[in-house]
Parts: C-alpha cells; structure tokens; sequence
C-alpha cells in the first residue's frame, strides 16, 4: 500500500492553454479522495498526470517512496477504472477480470486465486461464467473494478466510473464503491462533477475551478464553512442562495434589498473581520435548509417575504422556489451562462416541510437564521470570518 504525493503540478498544452495550475494533494495511505469541479476544470487531467497518461509541464507525483514523474504509466503500480467499462464482448467475466494478470504470465492457479478473492469482494462469483452482454450495468462496472483489483496495485484511480449508470443505480454503486475501497484499504483518487458523490464517497474532497485548487477538506467542513463563492454555490443541491446586502453601522442588522434581517451578537464576534464592512456592501448566503416558513410567533426581524414561484414535493420535503426583492448574486456552478459574482434577477430555493400548504403565486414568511449564515466579500469572493 501506498500514499500519494502530488506537489506543484502544472499542465500547460503546446496551444498555450494552462489546465492544472500549481496542484497541491496529499493522499493517505488507505484514503478515499475526490476531486470534484465543473466540466473542464482539470480534475480528470490531474488524474491522468497522476496515472501517467498525461506529461506533467511542471511539479512532482510520488507513489509510495517512489518520485513516479517521469516513469511511464505502466511502471507506476496503479489501476485505473474509467467511465467507460471497455470490457471484452466475448470473454466471461472471469477472463475479464483476470486478463492483464494473463498477460504478465502469472499460473493458472494464481489468476483463478486472484479472480475468486475480487469476484467475493465484489459480489460477482455467481457470474464468473457469464459474458458481459448477460449483466446489468452495475454488474459491467463492477466487472471494470475487478480488473483493477485482481493487479493488487499501490493506489486506485477512478475518472468518473459511475456516470454511465441511471440515477437509481448509481446511487446503489456509490455505497458498494465506498465498501470496497474501504474494504481494500487502497489510496484512491476519484474523480466526478457530481457533488453529492463527493459528499457521500470521500473522506476528504478536493474542489477545482478553471485548473485552481479552491479548497481541500472532509465535506461536511466543506459544506459548513466554504471558502469562497464558488465552494459555497458548487457544493450542496439545491445550491447555497446568495444575496447582496448591505452590513449597518453598527452590525446589528443587513438590509437584503428592502427587506432587513437582524443579526445576533454573535455573528460579528465570530467573525471579527466583519467589522472592516460596516456600512458596506457584502454578499449574504443562506442554505435552503435554513429557511423555512414561518410560523405566526416567527421572531421579527428574522422573517423574509417572498413570492413563491413553484412548489416541488419530493416526499420527504418540499422544496419551494420563490423570489425576493434582493439582488441574487450569481452561484458558480448553477449558472453556467452568468460570471461569478454576476447579480441577478431575486431567486432562491427553500426546503419546506412536506405538510406545508403553499401554492405557486402566493405570498409567504421564510424564517430565516442569522447564526448560520455566511458571508462573503463581493469584490474577492472570499469567505468573510476571523
């Protein structure tokens, strides 16, 4: 086993495009890491850098003890899973799983071992004779992974693996995945655009934008304290409602367009830097979880009106769209068509409970909480906090 070491990785093509820009990522030994982002960003570039698919421009990969920058990809110690599971039509699934240990001439006996252990692990010794036409599509990406296991490597790498699969079975892959690797107890790095795989698979995530490191952490700290605009509105569905508003003198209160939201004491004092924006303009997020209708005792000065637009009953919550008067700062990741940091028309998602009577065009309270909302400076983007 082995952990990995990526330090000032950068990819710069002969067009001059800079698509990994001075990457930074260590990964333990055993762990799971995801590197999630927008199409383009350079999360599935890293990964090939890593794997030797891709020549590094600048920086350093080290496996193990082993610097691996300029070895081919071959002598690196790493199985890759793709998104496409590229298996043989006419060979079982046995013989697929065990074909690159065919081709570095193991025994017979020792292939049979190998592919037995990683057909258990994997829940797939009922179909050894099977040929991939026979199996679901879990079951193929199952078969894929086996082939990566079965060469017993240092490290995992997987660029998007479940993305050919429906909503339903990925969501199944996602846990059987996070079993195995555990199970395995091989350093992973995964790559995928879905930031709920992120929040549910990795140990620690790492979000990229545009080739840059936006920030690395376990992603409930991601989701409970981003660092900028762009972690804020890229993690979480629905994404994290972002407002101007303007801070009073004296910190006690915002005004989110004509509306005004007081402030517990408590804001200010655990964010001290907050003080450098009384009287100023600052960007106002709000989880949609953290609005909900208020009821006729709500606190005043908590409360918002709105407008609803569309109510969406999921079951287990309601999820109620409305607008506000505020101005609605653009949240990466949602608007592909808008800049960041780009004020739009006063939008927003709340998560209702599912008993809640509202329809579309009526208007309503949203009792909002202060103590858990964030804040961000408009002209950087950055996270406002100590």
């Amino acid at each position: 086993m082995a952990s990995i070491e990526i330090t000032a990785i950068n990819k710069v093509y002969p067009n001059g495009f800079h698509a990994v820009h001075d990457l930074d990522i260590s990964v333990a030994d055993g762990e799971f890491m995801v590197l999630v982002g927008p199409s383009g960003c350079g999360k599935t570039t890293a990964l090939r850098m890593v794997a030797g698919l891709e020549e590094i421009t600048s920086g350093s990969v080290q496996i193990g003890a082993t610097d691996v920058t300029t070895l081919p990809a071959r002598e690196r110690d790493i199985a890759m899973v793709f998104q496409n599971y590229a298996l043989y039509p006419h060979m079982t699934v046995a013989q697929n799983i065990g074909f690159a240990l065919s081709l570095r001439k193991l025994s017979k006996d020792e292939i049979d071992r190998r592919v037995r252990e990683a057909a258990e692990v994997l829940s797939l010794t009922e179909w050894l004779d099977r040929k991939p036409a026979q199996l679901s599509g879990g079951q193929r990406q199952r078969v894929a992974m086996g082939r990566a296991i079965v060469r017993e490597p240092a490290v995992f790498l997987m660029d998007e693996p479940l993305s050919n699969l429906d909503a339903k079975l990925r969501v199944q892959m996602r846990a059987e995945v996070s079993r195995i690797q555990r199970r395995l107890g091989v350093a992973t790095m995964y790559v995928t655009h879905d930031q709920t795989e992120a929040m549910t698979m990795g140990d620690r995530v790492v979000v990229l934008n545009a080739g840059v490191l936006q920030q690395c952490d376990e992603p409930q700290a991601l989701y409970d304290n981003p660092d900028n605009l762009f972690v804020a509105g890229f993690m979480g569905s629905p994404a994290m409602n972002l407002y101007e508003a303007t801070l009073n003198p004296d910190l006690s209160s915002l005004k989110l367009g004509s509306q005004s939201l007081s402030l517990p004491a408590a804001v200010p004092a655990q964010r001290p830097a907050l003080r450098a924006y009384a009287d100023k303009t600052v960007v106002v997020g709000l989880r949609p979880e953290h609005l909900s209708l208020a009821s006729d005792g709500g606190a005043s000065g908590q409360l918002l009106t709105v407008d609803t637009e569309l109510v969406e009953a999921l079951g287990s919550e309601q999820l109620l769209h409305f607008k506000i008067d505020a101005r609605r700062i653009h949240a990466p990741g949602v608007d592909e068509e808008k800049e960041v940091g780009e004020a739009v028309l006063g939008i927003g998602v709340a998560r209702i409970a599912p008993d809640g009577r509202v329809a579309a065009g009526e208007r309503v309270r949203l009792a909002a909480r202060p103590e858990l909302m964030h804040l961000f400076d408009p002209a950087t983007g950055e996270a406002i906090r100590a």
